[in-house]
């Protein structure tokens, strides 16, 4: 028996007419952005806009060499990944305390999630001064623990990401069967190595979700890396702003720069999208 067809319906062609729409309004800045970064400077303002041009590689060059923006890049790269590592290693031992034991009966992770309410702006002038008193004593120096320095951004970034990763992470522990524990230990498991080969892999779609979730607000974020860096330890969300001068915008770097800070994070997340479909659905239906 052949299998019949879908026939078109105008409830399904009217869906899938609003699902282009909103992804055309969604990728076309995108797109415009990576388009405008290939332009050369007289092509940048042209109205009507110019579709049709030479590409030139002139403002990725001003931007990488003449502007320092690989240094922005690299400091990005390591605080980004720096605090995300923390975050992960502390958030995964938090979290499996407060599903497994209870720890705090609740109450201590409740304070925990009134962190996250705080506000960024209301804490970045006290972080400002912890810092600068910390810099330069010889221990924040030694441990390049500073204002302008990497490691004022990745405490601030820890500091800020842990809550989120610790509440995200108890969800997916207390979905894991606490038998597979329990059979783990009667076949001899010590409790670190039921951690580290029974429930850490199967949380392993969780912990991929909040890493990516930690990874994007480190790279992406502006006010802590803009009030606690100069130009040593400046990033890549930083170092697009440079581009406003008193001349004017610099368009055609700002749009090159841009480019090098958002393809990243776009490649990192279609690498890791099959895990974080999982992650993401991780516990929504149970046996």
């Amino acid at each position: 028996m052949y299998q019949q067809q879908k026939r078109a319906t105008p409830f399904g062609v009217l869906r899938y007419g609003l699902v282009l729409v909103v992804l055309l309004w969604t990728t076309f800045p995108i797109a415009w952005m990576i388009i405008t970064s290939f332009k050369p400077a007289d092509d940048v303002m042209r109205m009507p806009p110019v579709f049709v041009f030479k590409p030139t590689f002139d403002n990725y060059v001003y931007a990488i060499e003449k502007a320092n923006f690989a240094l922005f890049i690299r400091n990005t790269v390591f605080v980004a990944v720096a605090s995300t590592v923390l975050v992960i290693a502390l958030g995964t031992l938090a979290a499996y305390s407060f599903a497994r034991y209870n720890t705090g009966e609740g109450h201590i992770l409740f304070f925990i999630l009134t962190t996250k309410m705080f506000p960024a702006i209301a804490v970045v002038l006290p972080y400002f001064i912890i810092f600068r008193e910390i810099g330069k004593t010889s221990v924040g120096q030694a441990l390049a623990v500073g204002l302008d320095r990497p490691g004022a951004l990745i405490i601030s970034y820890t500091m800020f990401n842990l809550p989120f990763a610790i509440w995200l992470l108890v969800s997916f522990f207390q979905d894991i069967s606490r038998e597979l524990e329990d059979s783990a230990r009667l076949d001899g498991y010590s409790r670190l190595q039921v951690l580290a080969k029974v429930v850490f892999p199967l949380a392993t779609p969780g912990i991929a979700v909040t890493a990516v979730f930690c990874l994007i607000f480190s790279w992406n974020e502006f006010l802590f890396a803009y009030i606690l860096t100069r130009d040593a330890a400046r990033t890549i969300t930083v170092g697009v702003e440079s581009f406003f001068t008193l001349r004017g915008i610099l368009w055609g770097p700002v749009a090159a720069a841009a480019t090098i800070s958002v393809l990243p994070m776009i490649i990192f997340v279609l690498l890791l999208q099959r895990y974080m479909v999982r992650g993401l659905t991780f516990g929504a239906v149970r046996g």
